[in-house]
């Protein structure tokens, strides 16, 4: 039977975007269903569920769903990525262990989690969004814990007192003590982990605090951003993305930036990821060395 006739679109929109093998073979015969699979035309999610698309994190939280015939709860990085703030863009699906025998794989992690909340986003149930953001920060570097921190205040996915009411709800966890002491410097700001990653050098090597995301009106009444400023030394200090100044238009936007800084008497210091990663020593002493000399100037 062709595919038409069975409006597969609507068929798998009406199933939530995954079938299971049972649910094809209700409109389809076996020999038809493998003939799709292997042409492209359904692809398989995991053991015996399809979709006729790419799957996305909802559909292989669904195919979980069919597979082991109860809810399942997403938490670490796929509860994060539910709520918008999965800075570290982990491919695996994480979840709760449901209870039943189910096998990690490499795309599939299954975690023990007690006491952890629940919530529901995007039509599913995952841990509390300050609740993650704390787990994921208790695993992970210190400037990518802090990245997470400033990514899931940033979206607006919990306020600070939440997740300190979280770090006292996993008090005696490892990690926990590590994340109490970063969370007084969590900023809603922040804008990029590599922007938290940067600000984190600054703090440990007690740089002068900057402004974050600080305007600059320049003398045609433009109005300019910068990632972090001292603004009485007219310091600005910028992350550079090496992925946004591979294209023409961030590489314009970025000269011309830096040529109206400079007409108003701004100097900016640039870092990339190595900069803040391997010569964070380097970078600090390039920020010193101008706000010294404002000062002296001063």
């Amino acid at each position: 039977m062709p595919r038409a006739a069975f409006d597969l679109e609507n068929f798998f929109a009406t199933n939530g975007g995954v079938a299971s093998t049972a649910q094809l073979r209700s409109i389809m015969s076996r020999k038809t269903l493998a003939a799709m699979v292997r042409s492209g035309q359904i692809l398989r999610v995991c053991r015996g569920v399809y979709s006729d698309h790419v799957p996305g994190v909802i559909d292989r939280l669904a195919a979980l769903d069919i597979l082991t015939s109860m809810p399942i709860v997403a938490c670490m990085n796929t509860a994060a990525a539910l709520y918008g703030f999965d800075t570290e863009h982990d491919d695996r699906i994480h979840i709760l262990d449901p209870g039943l025998r189910i096998r990690p794989t490499d795309g599939l992690m299954v975690h023990q989690r007690v006491g952890a909340p629940l919530k529901r986003v995007s039509g599913r149930l995952a841990t509390g969004p300050a609740w993650t953001a704390v787990e994921l920060a208790r695993v992970l570097r210190r400037p990518r814990a802090l990245a997470v921190l400033d990514a899931a205040l940033h979206v607006g996915a919990c306020s600070t007192e939440e997740l300190e009411s979280a770090v006292r709800e996993q008090k005696g966890r490892r990690g926990i003590v590590a994340v109490r002491d970063l969370l007084i410097h969590a900023d809603a700001r922040a804008e990029s982990p590599m922007e938290s990653e940067m600000r984190l050098v600054f703090i440990d090597w007690c740089v002068p605090t900057p402004e974050l995301q600080y305007e600059i009106i320049d003398r045609h009444g433009e109005r300019w951003r910068v990632d972090f400023a001292w603004p009485d030394a007219k310091l600005a200090a910028e992350y550079d993305s090496v992925a946004w100044h591979a294209t023409p238009e961030g590489f314009k936007h970025d000269r011309l930036k830096a040529a109206r800084l400079q007409e108003c008497g701004w100097r900016t210091v640039s870092a990339t990821a190595d900069d803040i990663r391997r010569r964070p020593e380097e970078l600090v002493r390039r920020v010193m060395s101008h706000l010294d000399g404002a000062a002296l100037a001063g």
